[in-house]
């Protein structure tokens, strides 16, 4: 049974004992401010060319290039912290999409490599451009001084290994 006066404490900021802000508004902050710049993101990529792109693509794309040259779509599936399958399936979408192609692996005939191509490139070069200039705007409202305070910050309570892609590890539960 749910404890209807616990659930309003969390829902009602307005219904809490002690000094500053709930604790519950933390996470939904950062994550309103990731899901900003996420979406600004993706706009502008629409804008720029590529409008099917997705935040899951992004991250897979990433996961493709960390490579050498090419992945298996194992490989890309242990990098994202996905099974083989949910890797497969994103990997078909982003070949449909001409973001990344399949080829032979000289090593082993019997299996695949997945590699970007010239439009993945392009879309990760687009989106680190992007993110730049995104971070330029929150620099021009909250000020370099602030944005980089909270930067470092962020830094201090975030573990250092903490730009793994594996998002989806925590998000599956």
């Amino acid at each position: 049974m749910v404890d209807e006066n616990k659930v309003k404490q969390v829902v009602d900021p307005g219904k809490r004992d002690g000094g500053g802000p709930p604790g519950f508004e933390l996470p939904l902050l950062l994550f309103a401010g990731f899901r900003t710049l996420i979406d600004k993101l993706h706009a502008e990529l629409a804008r720029q060319g590529h409008p099917g792109i997705r935040p899951a693509h992004g991250f897979a794309l990433q996961a493709i290039g960390l490579g050498p040259d090419a992945a298996s779509t194992s490989e890309v599936g242990r990098r994202l912290g996905v099974s083989k399958q949910a890797a497969g399936k994103t990997v078909d979408r982003l070949v449909e999409l001409g973001y990344a192609e399949r080829a032979d692996d000289p090593a082993d005939a019997r299996r695949k490599l997945v590699r970007l191509t010239s439009r993945g490139r392009d879309a990760l070069a687009r989106s680190a451009a992007i993110f730049d200039e995104l971070r330029a705007d929150w620099a021009a409202t909250l000020g370099e001084r602030r944005l980089g305070e909270l930067e470092g910050a962020l830094r201090q309570v975030t573990p250092a290994d903490s730009f793994g892609l594996d998002a989806s590890a925590w998000l599956r539960g």
